[in-house]
């Protein structure tokens, strides 16, 4: 059993009390999210109700749940806390290091080879500190994660940002940094801004073409990648009591792409139905006897303008499959003459070079069923694929049970490549072209939940498209953008014309799941005998040195980069090849912001260095700043750090000597990360002060030894002529993570506490 049933029905016998108190506190019927959050505070009982994006509150997370590629980071610092075994239950899940290439078996053997160090680290430092760890090839994480250990009403943290995934199974499930998830293993209270909510109605029901992923689609078109920033977005109605589990997960785990803090939904059959087919009989019976706790309470979903900060309403009935993108998951489109308009007019390809599926947003064994019946289709209806096919299974439990009833098999007869259970083209680690960054102008289709530029393949001129797996089959099988299985024929290999039918697939597997090694490894009892090697010769793998506190004096800072428009977590630490270093903090530095785009030059990885003159490598200018002991600033635009939990987009800024971020907005992690590390995360109070910004700035930071929560922070901006313009700065820092900064990270103080 690797799920900790004692723990939930700890969460399920605390929960009446806690909900009853925080109802009578509240004075009016709760949301599900507010009963999780209220359940689960730090303090115990409810004592305030507490107001929506205004105050911090600490909470005490369940479970902790992280990839391979943060986890290395995450146990780095987590080793530096003076602990001797984690204090919630965690795991490590070994799926964002196998690259996408060949196919399952050369593509892990090779994984293993290449990046056995760090598996070597993970696997004996979960070991050591009592962690659950998932083996390579066993899954990827959030999959992983919805079968064996989400549950209804629960609360964890995970090290990437599609935890919340989770919601699914009705938990709230977040997205942290690395530095967030090691104050909960030190058993320190985990602190979050409470959050707004967005209730989403569905009514009607989904059907022929539609799939949950399209909901989500429509959602991000509303709301934009901006729009849930701050939020918990809860979905209810009669369309989501009539959605699957694993396609509320689906839902759930592209909250990440609108900024929500996380997404969910109410405890249902579909849950209890999920939980007994992945042999979680006890957690279904715990759950049905507080069934009223794990949703709202009824006058909520009757009267959602009442009790949600905002409501959407989506008729199901009436939504038709969409394509979300290119280069933004937000950008939705119709199939069919909507997209022929739009890519003839943007210039899109029509021409697609490859479908893929899977994912951790659509893995599961009903996206995997479903898009085998239209690969189903096109053998018998004798129609030949014009584009490759790609598979990323979700999990060895979806793949074992999948292969054991022919779905694979499908998919293999039209020369698909089952990749690895594991993330692979979905983050980058998909060894499409020898030489990505002169690859040519094309389209893709995937199922997966981001598109961002270079994403998938390293490729600029890789036009990626976000669909259900359903579609993306049909539009890999027709080979082109604007094809509209509702409407269009194919011609198949005898001259004829046919249509695709409409997608068949089962909720759950009708012989029952199955598997005969899922990858896990139980720690030790007690870990105090295990060793735990980092070479120091090492490039993967590097031990922490604490950060220097920054201090309430900063003058003479240097401009280092004014980045223009979007800069994501991918623009400021990149994925790709650059996964290998994850665990080495200087390594991995020389990356940092090579993505993102110079304000005033519109190239990117090509600054000015104030010392010299001359134009060089984002990281390589730094390095010579920090050589030369001058501090730096960053600046950007509007919703800076979105993306990726990956807390590296902190790190790395910080290793070299970045002081200061000032932009227009953050994501909501990335601004947490930047606090953690002892950075300050600034914003300007007039929007158009950004356009002050010059090339040849230097920064006085004017009132910083007066950094207090709720008072503004006064730059005085000096530009090369000698000029100033003083501008004023907004923060949301409160007590405690000023004393983050002041100890030069949160790291810092756990250790002094715990000293």
């Amino acid at each position: 059993m690797t799920f900790d049933i004692d723990m939930i029905k700890g969460v399920y016998e605390r929960m009446k009390a806690r909900v009853d108190a925080a109802r009578d506190i509240v004075g009016r019927p709760l949301t599900l999210s507010e009963k999780i959050l209220y359940n689960h505070l730090w303090d115990g009982m409810p004592t305030q109700a507490f107001e929506r994006g205004k105050d911090y509150v600490d909470f005490a997370p369940d479970r902790i749940a992280c990839q391979d590629a943060t986890a290395q980071m995450a146990l780095l610092q987590f080793m530096q806390a003076g602990k001797q075994k984690v204090a919630v239950p965690t795991t490590v899940h070994c799926d964002h290091l196998i690259q996408a290439k060949e196919g399952a078996a050369k593509d892990l053997k090779r994984a293993n080879d290449v990046s056995s160090e760090v598996f070597n680290f993970l696997e004996s430092v979960s070991n050591k500190y009592g962690i659950g760890f998932w083996k390579p090839g066993a899954g990827i994480i959030h999959q992983v994660v919805l079968e064996n250990y989400a549950f209804p009403g629960g609360m964890m943290i995970g090290t990437d940002s599609h935890t919340v995934n989770a919601g699914g199974l009705g938990m709230l499930a977040i997205g942290v940094g690395g530095a967030d998830a090691v104050d909960v293993m030190a058993g320190m209270a985990w602190e979050l801004k409470f959050p707004k909510l967005i209730g989403v109605k569905l009514t009607g029901k989904l059907s022929g073409w539609t799939a949950p992923k399209d909901v989500i689609l429509k959602v991000a078109e509303i709301l934009t990648v901006k729009g849930g920033t701050g939020a918990i977005v809860e979905y209810f109605g009669p369309g989501a009591l009539a959605m699957s589990c694993t396609g509320k997960g689906t839902i759930c785990n592209m909250g990440a792409e609108i900024g929500a803090t996380t997404s969910t939904f109410g405890y249902d059959e579909s849950m209890d139905r999920y939980l007994r087919a992945t042999d979680r009989e006890g957690v279904a019976d715990a759950a049905n006897e507080v069934a009223a706790y794990l949703t709202a309470d009824a006058e909520v979903y009757e009267n959602p303008e009442q009790y949600f900060d905002q409501v959407i309403e989506i008729n199901l009935s009436e939504l038709g499959p969409l394509l979300n993108g290119p280069f933004t998951p937000d950008l939705s489109t119709e199939v069919g003459t909507d997209m022929t308009k739009r890519a003839t007019e943007n210039e899109w390809p029509l021409k697609v070079e490859w479908g893929l599926i899977g994912s951790c947003t659509n893995s599961s064994y009903e996206d995997l069923s479903r898009a085998s019946s239209i690969a189903q289709q096109a053998l018998d209806k004798n129609l030949k694929t014009k584009a490759e096919f790609g598979i990323n299974p979700g999990s060895e439990q979806v793949r074992y049970t999948a292969e054991r009833d022919g779905i694979l098999e499908v998919f293999e007869k039209l020369d698909a490549t089952i990749f690895t259970n594991a993330c692979g083209p979905c983050i980058g680690q998909w060894a499409r072209y020898s030489d990505p960054k002169n690859a040519p102008k094309n389209s893709i289709v995937h199922s997966f939940n981001r598109n961002f530029a270079k994403r998938a393949d390293g490729n600029p001129n890789t036009h990626a498209f976000v669909a259900s797996p359903e579609l993306t089959a049909a539009i890999a099988i027709a080979g082109r953008l604007d094809f509209n299985p509702l409407k269009d024929k194919l011609i198949n290999e005898d001259g004829e014309e046919v249509m695709l039918d409409e997608p068949t697939g089962w909720e759950l597997p009708p012989k029952g799941f199955d598997v005969k090694d899922n990858g896990y490894l139980e720690p030790v009892a007690d870990g105090s005998g295990v060793n735990v090697v980092v070479n120091e010769t090492s490039e993967r793998l590097q031990l922490l040195t604490p950060f220097v506190p920054i201090g309430d004096t900063i003058t003479g800072a240097k401009l280092l980069i004014k980045a223009f428009g979007k800069c994501t977590t991918d623009h400021i630490s990149m994925a790709g090849p650059w996964l290998r270093f994850r665990g080495h903090l200087d390594n991995i530095a020389n990356n940092t912001l090579i993505g993102a785009v110079n304000a005033f030059n519109q190239k990117t990885n090509f600054v000015k260095n104030q010392l010299t003159g001359d134009y060089g490598g984002v990281p390589d200018v730094q390095r010579a700043y920090k050589a030369a002991g001058i501090k730096t600033v960053v600046v950007g635009d509007h919703n800076y750090g979105e993306g990726s939990s990956r807390e590296h987009a902190a790190m790395q800024p910080r290793h070299l000597g970045v002081a200061a971020v000032i932009v227009k907005s953050f994501a909501r992690i990335h601004e947490t990360n930047l606090k953690k590390q002892g950075m300050l995360g600034l914003t300007f109070d007039n929007e158009a002060d950004y356009d002050l910004i010059q090339e040849d700035d230097t920064f006085n930071f004017v009132d910083l030894n007066e950094f207090a929560p709720g008072k503004q922070l006064t730059v005085e901006v000096v530009h090369a002529d000698g000029s100033t313009d003083t501008i004023k700065l907004n923060h949301t820092y409160n007590d405690s993570q000023i004393e983050w900064f002041k100890e030069g990270s949160a790291l810092n103080l756990i250790k002094k506490q715990n000293a």
